[in-house]
Parts: C-alpha cells; structure tokens; sequence
C-alpha cells in the first residue's frame, strides 16, 4: 500500500510517499512542492493543486494523509494555510480518495513516542524507521513522511 504525507504550507508543501506491505515501511519518494513568492495567491494555489494531481497520478497512493496546521502567533500566516490545506483537501476529493489528518502533537507521538519531541528527534526517527542514510531535506518533506508514518502507526 502507498501511502502519500503532506505537509502543508503555502511557499513549501511537503510531500512524501511511503510503501507499507507485510508490516514493514519503505521509502518511495519525497520532495517539495514550491511556489513563486512573485505568483498571487490564486496562482499558488493552482500550482499547488496541479502538482499535487501529477504526485497522485505518477505514483496513485492507496491513502493520504496531512498535518494539520498549528499556529500559536501569526494568525495571518495561519489563515493562509489553512486555505492552502483546504485546497489540498479539495484536490484529493475530486480525485476521489480519502484524507487523514493528524495533528503535530499525534505525529510526534506516533514516530518518537513523544509528544514533545522536538523537530531533529522526529527527523532522525523518519531516518531510523525509513532505514534512510540520511534526513530527508528539504525539513517539509522530512515531516511529510513522519506523517504518512504516523498513519501506518495509527492505522495498522
């Protein structure tokens, strides 16, 4: 089963895919999806919505998942976002697959087995669970994948 992770935001949207067959996990692939800070908003959103269409037809994930958003200061930068995971959510619709959603705090404590685990403790077990040489870079992607395996975690 493929599973696809995405972190959302709104200059970087991280994404990452991961195979979990006969109870083991295996990387697949992951990356970042940027947009222009010179695009409009609607601009971004349309290249986000696009590359995440060709994610799901180049690899057609079984299910996908997202962190939710959290903010504690800038409501403005959560706002957006927060528009951003609602058209991430939008286009996995129309192609007609389910979404999960986990907050931070259950993806620390589904890789870590620390809810306040910091962001270095979470790549490295993303490092450790992935049997990976290094951390994925860019840091978006890296929390991609901890979210797909929060999912497996979760889930099975």
């Amino acid at each position: 089963m493929i599973i696809l992770g995405i972190d959302p935001g709104i200059n970087f949207i991280g994404f990452g895919l991961i195979n979990y067959e006969k109870k083991e996990m295996s990387l697949v692939d992951f990356g970042c999806i940027i947009t222009p800070k010179e695009d409009n908003f609607t601009q971004r959103l349309n290249r986000i919505h696009h590359e995440i269409q060709k994610i799901i037809e180049k690899y057609k994930p079984d299910e996908v998942v997202m962190e939710e958003i959290f903010f504690n200061k800038n409501t403005r930068t959560a706002l957006t976002v927060s528009k951003v995971s609602g058209a991430i959510a939008l286009s996995i619709a129309l192609i007609g697959l389910d979404l999960y959603e986990y907050t931070p705090l259950q993806v620390k404590q589904a890789t870590v087995g620390n809810g306040r685990a910091d962001k270095h403790q979470v790549q490295s077990m993303v490092k450790i669970l992935l049997n990976l040489s290094d951390i994925p870079k860019p840091d978006h992607a890296a929390d991609a994948l901890a979210v797909a395996i929060c999912h497996v975690h979760t889930k099975y």
